[in-house]
């Protein structure tokens, strides 16, 4: 009788003890599968979430080519669209910013979209719209110049330096230039900036895009059509009369035997180049 009651004692414990566990392994479960739940919801709800475009250039907010992309973004899927570029043309002013105050004022593209002029350079449009305005963009987009970027030219260009002060505020950008010709075709340039945008678009959403400045120029062809799109170096370096020289889309030299944006670019290509986040010294 008295051995009997330890045992019973024992058997009781471990059903008790048994059943603690399993209650316990339960609510981990269901406390995992609830986190889970609510991390797919959080990544779905950030993947549904529209891409945030911040536009500005050197041109003015009225010129032709920020209106064209503007139009052109405005048509893409599960976007919107800022606008805040100078009130003037500001070309040339590289990574100028101004040392007193700046006025804001409410304005239209060519179009007809809502933006915002200010009274400075390009990078104090990107400036005050991230740090003033409140506008938080995933990625910022300058241009469409009139007139290429490319070789020596990177540095003096204010489209690039509104897409450096996006890099400074920690955001990814992609400065986008038209060559010139009898007539600067804008929409030769769309379809390049629309490709990187989706290539890119997935990167930018995830805050995976690395926070740099790319750089895509775009031949304007009198005669014949852009060649393709070439990843190359800018040559910071060269001469600025030689980058800005009129481009033959005629050209039949092959791609590999021209050595930087500016050969290739001459040569009927659209390049697209890194650009360090400083001006060269």
């Amino acid at each position: 009788m008295f051995r009997t009651r330890p045992l019973v004692l024992v058997a009781v414990a471990l059903t008790v003890v048994l059943a603690a566990c399993g209650s316990s392994s339960s609510d981990a479960d269901k406390t995992t599968a609830t986190q889970a739940s609510s991390s797919s919801t959080t990544s779905g709800a950030a993947s549904n979430a529209p891409l945030k475009i911040l536009v500005s250039n050197d041109d003015g907010y009225s010129a032709k080519g920020i209106d064209t992309l503007v139009e052109a973004l405005r048509q893409e899927k599960g976007v919107t669209v800022s606008v805040v570029a100078p009130n003037v043309n500001r070309s040339g002013s590289g990574g100028k910013t101004e040392d007193g105050a700046v006025k804001v004022t409410d304005v239209k593209t060519i179009s007809g979209y809502p933006a915002k002029s200010v009274s400075g350079y390009p990078a104090d449009a990107v400036n005050i719209a991230m740090n003033q305005l409140d506008i938080q963009p995933d990625v910022v987009i300058t241009g469409i110049n009139l007139g290429p970027n490319l070789g020596p030219a990177v540095d003096l260009s204010g489209t690039v330096g509104a897409a450096r002060a996006a890099v400074e505020n920690g955001v990814p950008a992609l400065a986008t230039s038209q060559g010139l010709a009898t007539v600067v075709d804008y929409d030769a340039a769309l379809p390049f900036i629309l490709d990187w945008l989706k290539e890119h678009r997935a990167a930018i959403a995830a805050g995976k895009e690395p926070v740099a400045v790319t750089n895509l120029n775009v031949p304007s062809c009198d005669t014949g059509k852009v060649r393709g799109l070439e990843e190359t170096t800018a040559d910071l370096k060269g001469d600025l009369g030689a980058a800005t020289a009129k481009q033959d889309c005629t050209s039949t030299a092959a791609a590999d035997t021209l050595k930087n944006d500016v050969d290739l670019f001459l040569n009927g290509f659209a390049t697209i180049t890194p650009v360090p986040a400083k001006p060269a010294a």
